[in-house]
């Protein structure tokens, strides 16, 4: 069964309901999300890029090309396992921070540095030498 954070199973549902054959929006669906989320940060619209080349945005209803190249389609599809990913992140960040203060707690305060009192005084400097 595939969870509503990281399912491919709903990223290829969505554009399949707007025309996109099943085909094409498996191999959407299983394109990787860092190189995904980079090319949306660079500006591009991986779904347009994506279906552009293979007629696909032609072939579809004007409203449906609309919806699969607009500014909202593609953020909302990738909203959910984003977000996943971060809280992943951020949860093993935080476990991480934990287990350093306890491993610090557990080793105690630290202990001054004591100096041996019948240590020689350091060595006076040399003279400098005369000029001639």
């Amino acid at each position: 069964m595939e969870t509503p954070h990281n399912d491919q199973g709903t990223r290829r549902a969505r554009p399949t309901a707007q025309g996109v054959p099943l085909a094409q929006a498996t191999s959407i669906a299983h394109l990787p999300p860092v190189s995904v989320v980079f090319s949306a940060m660079l500006g591009y619209n991986p779904v347009q890029n994506l279906l552009a080349p293979t007629g696909l945005l032609h072939a579809l209803p004007a409203a449906n090309v609309a919806t699969l190249t607009g500014r909202t389609f593609f953020p909302t599809l990738i909203s959910a396992p984003f977000h996943h990913g971060l809280t992943i992140v951020f949860t093993a960040a935080a476990l991480m921070s934990l287990a350093g203060a306890a491993v610090s707690w557990l080793r105690g305060k630290k202990k001054e540095d004591v100096t041996d009192a019948r240590a020689e005084p350091p060595a006076a400097p040399l003279a400098a030498a005369p000029a001639e």
